[in-house]
């Protein structure tokens, strides 16, 4: 070896000798013990080193560390034995089962979704903790700050282990006080009523708007600040949120203190119109808001979309309208300008679902008005969204959508979170027309995630009996067509009820086609076979009739609901028209036609509502002769203030009994409005006015046993008051009515109690 190369090899083991630490040891084995189902060699690669590395004290505290984070041992210990690596490690027990107890408040299901505890995987005290933790949130979340929750293991054999979940859920936290402070426009008790959440009071056992929520109280901060800009007070600010709880932590204190501003009023209302083939004076008449009007951000709102919808119809869909506000603060107005701007056109490039485990996709997709390759519109998806959420299959629909960089195309993801669609209900109730009744019912909504509606319900009354299955496909061979069928069979026992007068027994088979013939229309056609059995006190036993009917319905439905409030706005209508006949016991025509129109007003709070209804029997026997269980009759639910069959031609031996009309016109305006106890209770009062005719029966009653009947053709009218209750297990309503307009041998009921299950 030459001097430089001497010398370049001394240079190098100086340099080795430098960075290698003086207790540094290269590995020459790597032993493993204490492993049962893992492998050495799957321990070794975890440690992360292998023979041949330099290790040292701090590098075996490393490898330790490693292996202890792994999750699969419950211990571990690394040593070194000369130039030895020794592994020893004890593995963490198999989970066998993983289960909940003790939680009445919060569902099983929803409980295991925050548990990342699963069976078959190693035990790890940190996981379970962390579901602790994940779970007292959820309990937090419905006010349940007392819950404790200890986490048992409970040792099986094979080294394996159950996790049980011990919970003790303790008392809600409710809100004891809900406080203001520098509010001088408005009362505390006003704002008050203005919030989701409630001050704690015996009477709320219904609700759980009175237990502590911190999302809640989050969601309450914004109704505040959207009731001042209704209001006018641009300026609203809360400036502070204070909350307290209790020491023993069942209640809960909340103060907001407010700086509210001035008060604005709208100025000078301007657009600007950059179409010349829109006309400004259609757009100024969209506008829903003028000047010297109080600021309403509601209104703004509204006045966007009417402007939107305005230049719609002049085929200009994609565009923006952007309010420009200037404040006026000397005069307390706000100068608005509603720009609109044309954008480009983007096109949808995929739909994506998301989150449906047992809902089939087409079920989905039948519900979204878009599809990949149509344009992009923002109302088009939240009117999908509303579709999805109104089939009632999910708790909650989101629409992602994510732009692709360098093109006009948007994917849009809908991600759903599913429900149960099961239903199993009954209830117990009394009314005025029926008596006692009991009602009990299973439907299924979704039927095997196909959209399918299946259900099974029956109730037992003192004067009505009913029994009914009922199956419906709501897209009949895969398009919008709705087919289903009906079984039903109901008794009737009439003859002491009111002016009816007499029994019947029935049992109806029914199948049904229906369509929609516009965003508001829609036709239903259904053929029915009925196979009665009647008992009419006038005439005496019992009579067979065989019915079989065809007919079809117009529906018309265009409503904007309050959900919260339960109050609507619009129209809704029926016209329709049945055959009885092709061989049956009887012939006849039977028309009708309905019509109701609603109008929510003061913060959609009140309620008014008209409605009329007609009926007309169009007999096509020679005799014209229709029996008396199928004519029209008014008086109790259709004309309040008169007995059930209350009114209308009589026979002269049996008075309190009424032969019914072959045409009838009734209708009825009502006024909903709140009263003293909260809304959530989803109780109001009413005011109404009824009014109605009854036609005359077939000229074969006019007389009976070689006397003139009672006939009659005259107007009825009743006013009264009444409460509305909308119960869990359906609305009650309690009226109280006075004839206005009477004949003396009308029968009268001034108090009515009507009790409807849902199911």
């Amino acid at each position: 070896m030459n001097l430089k190369a001497l010398k370049s090899f001394l240079l190098f083991a100086l340099g080795v000798v430098y960075i290698t630490p003086a207790d540094a040891v290269v590995l020459t084995r790597i032993d493993v013990e204490g492993n049962e189902r893992m492998d050495a060699e799957s321990v070794r690669i975890l440690s992360d080193v292998k023979v041949g590395s330099n290790v040292n004290s701090e590098t075996i505290n490393d490898i330790a560390k490693k292996l202890q984070s792994s999750g699969y041992f419950s211990s571990v210990n690394a040593s070194l034995n000369g130039s030895v690596l020794k592994i020893k490690v004890s593995e963490s027990p198999i989970i066998n089962m993983v289960t909940v107890e003790g939680n009445d408040e919060i569902d099983t299901e929803d409980l295991k979704k925050e548990i990342k505890t699963k069976e078959r995987t190693s035990y790890d005290k940190t996981v379970i903790g962390a579901d602790v933790q994940r779970m007292l949130t959820l309990y937090q979340r419905k006010g349940f700050f007392g819950t404790k929750i200890n986490p048992k293991k409970i040792d099986i054999d094979n080294n394996r282990v159950n996790v049980v979940y011990e919970i003790k859920e303790g008392h809600p936290t409710y809100i004891e006080n809900i406080d203001f402070e520098n509010n001088k426009k408005f009362r505390s008790r006003t704002l008050r009523s203005e919030l989701l959440s409630r001050e704690h009071a015996w009477w709320r056992f219904m609700t759980q708007f009175d237990v502590y929520d911190e999302d809640r109280i989050q969601y309450d901060q914004q109704l505040l600040q959207q009731f001042y800009m209704r209001n006018g007070f641009l300026d609203f600010r809360i400036t502070d949120v204070k909350g307290a709880f209790t020491q023993d932590r069942e209640y809960y204190s909340v103060k907001y203190t407010v700086d509210e501003g001035n008060q604005y009023k709208i100025g000078n209302v301007t657009i600007e119109n950059p179409f010349p083939d829109v006309p400004d004076k259609e757009l100024y008449k969209a506008l829903t808001i003028s000047k010297k009007d109080v600021y309403n951000i509601d209104e703004i709102d509204a006045t966007i979309n009417a402007l939107r919808g305005a230049v719609a119809d002049h085929g200009y869909a994609f565009i923006s309208v952007e309010p420009v506000l200037d404040k006026h603060d000397d005069e307390r107005t706000v100068d608005l300008k509603f720009k609109i701007q044309k954008t480009n056109r983007i096109y949808i490039n995929s739909i994506n679902l998301l989150g449906n485990v047992r809902t089939f996709d087409d079920v989905i997709e039948h519900q979204l008005p878009m599809r990949e390759g149509d344009p992009f519109s923002l109302q088009t998806i939240e009117t999908a969204r509303q579709n999805l959420m109104h089939t009632r299959y999910f708790k909650d629909v989101q629409m992602v959508p994510t732009r692709l960089p360098d093109a006009n195309m948007m994917n849009l993801d809908v991600k759903v979170d599913e429900q149960p669609t099961g239903e199993l209900s009954g209830g117990l109730g009394w009314s005025t027309i029926n008596g006692f009744m009991v009602d009990a019912g299973i439907t299924e909504n979704n039927f095997m995630g196909r959209g399918q509606i299946v259900q099974l319900k029956g109730s037992i009354a003192q004067y009505q009996r009913q029994a009914l299955f009922s199956f419906t496909e709501p897209y009949l061979f895969n398009r919008e067509l709705s087919g289903g069928f009906d079984v039903s069979y109901t008794q009737y026992k009439y003859s002491r009820l009111g002016g009816y007068g007499y029994d019947r027994d029935s049992f109806t088979v029914a199948g049904r086609l229906g369509w929609r013939l516009t965003d508001h229309w829609t036709q239903t056609m259904r053929l029915a076979a009925s196979f009665d059995q009647n008992y009419d006190l006038q005439l005496g036993g019992w009579r067979k009739a065989d019915l079989y009917t065809l007919g079809t319905n117009l529906r018309y439905y265009n409503l904007n609901t309050n959900f919260q409030q339960n109050t609507h706005t619009g129209i809704v209508g029926d016209l329709g028209v049945a055959y009885t006949g092709f061989g049956g016991t009887n012939t006849f025509m039977r028309y009708s036609a309905d019509i109701t129109a609603l109008l929510k007003f003061f913060d959609d709070r009140w309620q008014f509502k008209t409605s009329w209804d007609f009926g007309y029997l169009q007999s096509l026997e020679s005799d014209n002769y229709i029996p008396r269980v199928y004519r029209y009759f008014l008086g109790g639910e259709t004309l309040r203030g008169f007995d059930v069959a209350g009114i209308g031609s009589r026979n002269w031996y049996y008075r309190s009994y009424s032969l019914g009309g072959l045409w009838k016109a009734n209708g009825s305006t009502q006024i909903n409005f709140p009263i003293f106890i909260p809304d959530e209770y989803q109780i109001k009062g009413f005011v109404f006015a009824d009014y109605g005719i009854l036609g005359k029966p077939p000229k074969r009653e006019y007389e009976y046993a070689g006397r003139p009947n009672i006939i009659d053709e005259d107007w009825r009218t009743s006013a009264g008051v009444g409460i509305y209750w909308n119960t869990p297990m359906g609305p009650m309503n309690f009226s109280w009515g006075w004839p206005l307009k009477v004949n003396k041998y009308d029968d009268e009921r001034r108090f009515l109690l009507s009790f409807a299950t849902q199911f």
